[in-house]
């Protein structure tokens, strides 16, 4: 049984969101979660992985100028991958416990850029118009250095075009924020970078509509 005190880890997270709409962490997750995801990117063949599209459903396209990533959807079922996304369970019931955010579902994928490989500035969500409500990213990179490039740049939620800070894809930093408030990029990568990208989302379902997680 790990010792590791995710509780405290929610609360900033918690705090961050309240004050500013923005969290960064290291070291934001218990090493035998990091050790069992490392296990099962390592276990995965390429050819699992999709390249990546832009919208969603019948909007949903592929534009390599915009984006050069490929994706693999985690899968709960498996047990390498159930750790990390019972955490962020966790997290969900921690957040709305004490934000009152009415979160309702998490979804995930493994987000593999190659070398070279980038994603433009973007949202993730527009206000009225999206059920992501927040956004997290989780790294998987150890011992990345800033030569290796692939930082995330987020920007200003006030400013679109100004630059609020870059971060580093380094193994255990989680970093969450609201998702139509921050435009944010993925800068090109100078070798293999691996990283979860995950959405909590409202329930949008209607009695005309079913809204699955995806």
């Amino acid at each position: 049984m790990s010792d590791f005190d995710i509780e405290n880890i929610y609360a900033q997270i918690a705090d961050d969101l309240r004050s500013t709409g923005l969290s960064i962490i290291e070291n934001a997750m218990d090493p035998i979660i990091i050790q069992a995801l490392n296990q099962r990117i390592a276990s995965l063949e390429e050819d699992t992985f999709q390249t990546a599209g832009i919208g969603r459903q019948s909007d949903h396209e592929k534009n390599a100028l915009i984006r050069r990533d490929k994706i693999r959807w985690l899968d709960r079922s498996n047990e390498l991958e159930a750790g990390y996304l019972q955490a962020m369970d966790d997290l969900k019931d921690y957040l709305n416990r004490r934000l009152f955010m009415g979160l309702f579902s998490y979804e995930s994928h493994f987000a593999h850029y190659e070398k070279g490989a980038f994603y433009k500035k973007h949202l993730d969500a527009f206000k009225g118009k999206a059920n992501r409500v927040l956004t997290t990213v989780f790294y998987l990179n150890e011992d990345w250095q800033t030569e290796d490039g692939g930082e995330l740049v987020i920007y200003q939620a006030e400013d679109h075009n100004k630059a609020l800070c870059k971060v580093l894809p380094q193994q255990g930093t989680l970093v969450t924020f609201l998702s139509d408030e921050f435009p944010h990029e993925v800068l090109a990568a100078n070798k293999s970078r691996y990283s979860i990208a995950g959405w909590f989302r409202i329930n949008a379902s209607t009695a005309a509509h079913i809204d699955p997680p995806r």
